[in-house]
């Protein structure tokens, strides 16, 4: 075991080495920001590429976390927010990218965001599946913030019981991916905003199991339909399918990297005055998805400042019912 750890730790010096070696400062000629060569055909705003302003930030957050010392992971991550989520037709939008330049591997795989709230009367900072209009960075908004983060510790958390194909029942266990932020993102720890797969249990009723471990003083377990929500919004966090979360959660256990998420505040606001002036983006050297852009007309970011007075006032004049307890299963 030593012998892995300390193969380990020498392969993931190496690895960020031939990064920084094609750092800005020491980039050949001709490319973008010092961008390897062999990023140049995964850039673009095509589905599965990554917009240029995206990956250099990224990059830039990366190589200053390495040179912190705050990352020794031989790859990094970016998220691509003004892209559709849901291109229609079954078909989801690649917007979460896995960059290890190391490996020279580029893989695009798609993610949620999050739901926002339509609180009737008051504010509609709602969004739909497809693409994203509001941000925010305040508490319970259940709004997608961008900016800086690096992954933090993996929590494993026990939801229940469900009927697998075989007809057993499993125990459902998420792990979920806590995120530190800094800036506009720093309280992503007090929001509990990190990664995870999108499965949720659905229906849940309580069923007697009285041998498990995981049973009350009376042998009942939660028990629930397993749901897969992949391509669907989530509660501010960042989620994957199960498959390509099983591996992201590999990447970064007990290794930490960087993950930025494009738009920041600056952004939408630079963006929502251009539309609002009828300029075009390219002119003031902004970036937005074109087909979210048309969709959704202008974005907005709601601020901390902003919106929790507003959610704090909403939830005070709308008492949230006392939990019930579960129902006993119907046996099938």
């Amino acid at each position: 075991m030593r012998l892995v750890s300390l193969l380990s730790i020498i392969f993931s010096f190496f690895a960020v080495v031939a990064i920084l070696s094609t750092s800005p400062r020491s980039a050949a000629a001709g490319q973008p920001s010092g961008v390897p060569a062999w990023l140049n055909s995964h850039i673009g705003e095509g589905d599965g590429q990554i917009a240029l302003p995206v990956l250099q930030r990224a990059r830039a957050l990366y190589l200053r976390k390495v040179s912190e010392g705050v990352v020794r992971n031989p790859c990094y991550f970016a998220m691509d927010a003004t892209r559709p989520g849901d291109l229609g037709g079954g078909k989801l939008g690649r917007r979460f990218y896995i960059i290890c330049e190391a490996h020279r591997s580029f893989r695009a795989i798609s993610a949620g965001h999050g739901s926002g709230w339509s609180l009737k009367g008051i504010a509609n900072f709602a969004n739909g599946k497809q693409c994203v209009k509001n941000f925010g960075n305040a508490q319970d908004s259940d709004l997608t913030t961008g900016g800086d983060y690096v992954t933090g510790e993996t929590k494993e958390s026990f939801k229940g019981f469900y009927r697998a194909s075989t007809k057993r029942d499993l125990v459902f266990q998420r792990t979920f991916v806590q995120f530190d932020g800094e800036g506009e993102t720093a309280n992503a720890r007090k929001r509990a905003i990190g990664g995870h797969a999108a499965e949720v249990l659905k229906s849940m009723c309580l069923r007697k199991i009285a041998t498990s471990p995981y049973a009350d003083k009376d042998g009942y377990v939660p028990f629930g339909k397993l749901v897969d929500y992949t391509g669907g919004r989530s509660d501010g966090c960042t989620s994957w399918s199960p498959s390509d979360a099983r591996q992201i959660i590999r990447m970064v256990q007990g290794n930490p990297t960087t993950l930025y998420i494009y738009p920041e505040s600056s952004d939408i606001a630079a963006v929502a005055q251009s539309v609002a002036a009828g300029r075009p983006l390219s002119q003031a050297g902004l970036y937005w998805n074109a087909s979210c852009l048309k969709q959704i007309g202008s974005p907005k970011f709601w601020s901390r400042k902003t919106l929790e007075p507003i959610i704090a006032r909403y939830e005070r004049d709308h008492p949230a019912l006392p939990p019930q307890p579960l129902p006993i299963c119907k046996e099938p």
